[in-house]
């Protein structure tokens, strides 16, 4: 939570607890809330891309195998082709050698049993990718919600510091659609996260 917002809901909360109004109290309820809903946001937000930046090095760990795979495959590919056009192709040695890494080249292709083949690198990198943009719009949707709540914090600071209480019903009304995109967000319901995107 920035730290002006929270020392404008400090301010004004303490300034309702000491008013002998019952709208200031209200208003002063409606603060406490919105910020507890706002750290709630801000806690999720910041999870979500500690995730993602995780999935991020993850992924490019992964890219980097995959790359690696594809320069040792290349590497031996042109040493067979190599072989192939300058070895004696009578000798059986030779053909076992050339064999042994064609077969060596059709592994690092696609190896199911350890799912380090070039095929199985790729999905798997593909797959962790997906991931890590679900998280990064995860924390770009809390953060959303976290300055719709924070924006809904001052209406109300701003409703109990001038009386006037159409400021604490665009408070009331900020805070349900920030509590909303934050449910939305957090049980990843499609309608709201649509919204976002």
């Amino acid at each position: 939570m920035s730290e002006a917002v929270h020392e404008v809901a400090h301010e004004a909360t303490h300034e309702a607890a000491h008013s002998g109004k019952g709208a200031a109290k209200m208003i002063g309820l409606l603060i406490s809330v919105l910020a507890l809903f706002l750290a709630v946001s801000e806690m999720l937000g910041k999870g979500a891309q500690t995730h993602a930046l995780a999935l991020n090095i993850e992924a490019s760990d992964t890219w980097n195998f995959f790359q690696a795979k594809t320069i040792r495959q290349t590497v031996l590919r042109t040493q067979l082709e190599n072989a192939k056009l300058t070895a004696p192709a009578d000798k059986p040695e030779v053909q076992k050698q050339m064999s042994a890494w064609q077969a060596t080249i059709d592994r690092w292709e696609s190896e199911p049993s350890t799912n380090e083949g070039r095929k199985e690198l790729m999905a798997k990198a593909k797959d962790i990718e997906h991931h890590r943009d679900a998280y990064f719009a995860s924390y770009h949707a809390y953060e959303i919600a976290s300055l719709v709540l924070q924006l809904g914090i001052v209406l109300a600071s701003v409703a109990l510091l001038s009386s006037i209480m159409t400021f604490a019903l665009g408070s009331l009304a900020l805070g349900a659609g920030g509590l909303v995109l934050l449910a939305g967000t957090y049980f990843d319901w499609h309608a709201v996260t649509a919204l976002l995107h």
